[in-house]
């Protein structure tokens, strides 16, 4: 086997037979739901902790209308504007479906706030990373760019990110980030040679996200919620108070406030 599968057959510049915007329609047509316009901003929750937290206080609502066959779209108030979130869409694959989906609906500014492990160390967990490179060590990025170490965030966003919460908010810093398909298969030697990239974080999304956004110019910003050293002390996967999401909602309403219009 001279290439491997993953890497034979991809021509990114060439368009998908199968378009998101024909699986949202015929979902429509099977379940019989008029054609809703969603925010023009919405979040990724892959742990689901926001969209608990928001239900529970009676801050958001599913949205009547989204046909997604496989998840649910709350809205709710963030920054005086209607955001919408989806919640447990971990991976990087199912991340970039339900991407396909929101841009095919009338997104036009997605935000994912994930869980991360610690590689470098930037200080005690929880804290905050704007994501501006992922290393590609998953799948879905091959089908949508070429074969590269990083994909990278789109340079308007990651620069107005980081003036965004220069101050006043839960520490937040920039930097790299692992995209592993295989949570479960870091080893010791995988862990080292990231940490000897300067990497940060590992996490299950971003690279497959910011793929997407720049073979489609979509507008995508990624961010991992460093909690935990993989389980490797106590008192591990502490996120904050009420799961993190008192922190991680004050970083994404200054993230949407001032992405909104970039």
């Amino acid at each position: 086997m001279a290439t491997p599968p993953i890497l034979e057959n991809k021509n990114p510049s060439m368009p998908s037979v199968f378009a998101p915007a024909a699986l949202m329609r015929e979902a429509r047509r099977q379940k019989n739901i008029e054609e809703v316009q969603i925010p023009s901003v919405c979040l990724l929750d892959p742990d689901g902790d926001l969209v608990r937290h928001l239900r529970r206080t009676g801050q958001a609502r599913p949205l009547e209308g989204w046909p997604c066959y496989h998840t649910e779209l709350d809205v709710f108030t963030l920054a005086g504007r209607q955001v919408g979130i989806v919640g447990r869409a971990v991976g990087a694959a199912f991340a970039v479906l339900v991407a396909e989906e929101l841009f095919a609906s009338g997104c036009r500014l997605l935000i994912s706030l994930t869980s991360a492990g610690q590689i470098v160390a930037a200080g005690t967990p929880p804290y905050f990373v704007i994501i501006a490179r992922a290393l590609r060590d998953e799948g879905t990025s091959y089908h949508y760019a070429s074969p590269s170490e990083y994909a990278y965030a789109p340079p308007r966003l990651l620069a107005a990110a980081i003036e965004a919460v220069r101050n006043d908010v839960p520490r937040t810093i920039s930097g790299a980030s692992w995209t592993t398909d295989a949570p479960f298969r870091e080893t010791i030697q995988a862990i080292e040679a990231a940490a000897g990239r300067g990497i940060l974080a590992v996490e299950m999304e971003a690279a497959a996200l910011y793929a997407f956004a720049e073979a489609t110019g979509r507008n995508v910003l990624c961010l991992a919620h460093v909690t935990n050293t993989m389980a490797q002390s106590g008192a591990d996967f502490e996120k904050g108070e009420d799961d993190g999401t008192v922190d991680a909602l004050a970083v994404l309403g200054r993230l949407v406030e001032a992405l909104d219009a970039v």
